[in-house]
């Protein structure tokens, strides 16, 4: 039995800390600042998630956007997530990573982008009706066989 046993140091290895959790939502200005200070923000830049039972508690909420719209040439700490020892992660970081949604903005609007892959797919039907409408085949003659009928057993 002792040796389906866990090791103690590998269970707590891989928890969050409770130095990690978002404590509880700040009601007064020295709270906003005290948690400010915590995820090392501004006081005029944090602004907590709303206190609407979520469990987000202080946690700032920070700009839905990707991983994608930081600067790919600038010294991260950690280049793969792009992000700097201390920075506050996003709740959702798991969704804004560089290998899921990218929210940058496209070059060209949705209307555009509409309008070029239908104007392609009406293209491709009619050419494919055009092809079956006035099928064009090579000429083919009769099957020639050698010396004289040779297929022909008599």
């Amino acid at each position: 039995a002792s040796l389906n046993v866990v090791p103690l140091g590998a269970r707590t290895a891989s928890h969050i800390t409770k130095d990690m959790l978002p404590g509880p939502y700040p009601k007064t200005p020295e709270e906003r600042a005290a948690a400010a200070k915590k995820y090392n923000m501004r006081v005029e830049d944090y602004e907590p998630y709303p206190d609407d039972g979520m469990g987000y508690g202080d946690y700032p909420k920070l700009p839905a956007r990707s991983q994608h719209e930081r600067d790919p040439w600038y010294d991260w700490d950690h280049p793969d997530l792009r992000l700097n020892w201390g920075e506050p992660i996003h709740w959702d970081l798991d969704m804004y990573i560089r290998n899921r949604v990218d929210t940058s903005p496209t070059p060209v609007s949705w209307s555009v982008m509409c309008k070029h892959l239908f104007g392609f797919v009406a293209f491709m039907l009619f050419m494919c009706w055009v092809g079956e409408a006035f099928p064009s085949y090579q000429p083919v003659g009769p099957k020639q066989y050698p010396y004289n009928n040779l297929y022909l057993e008599r």
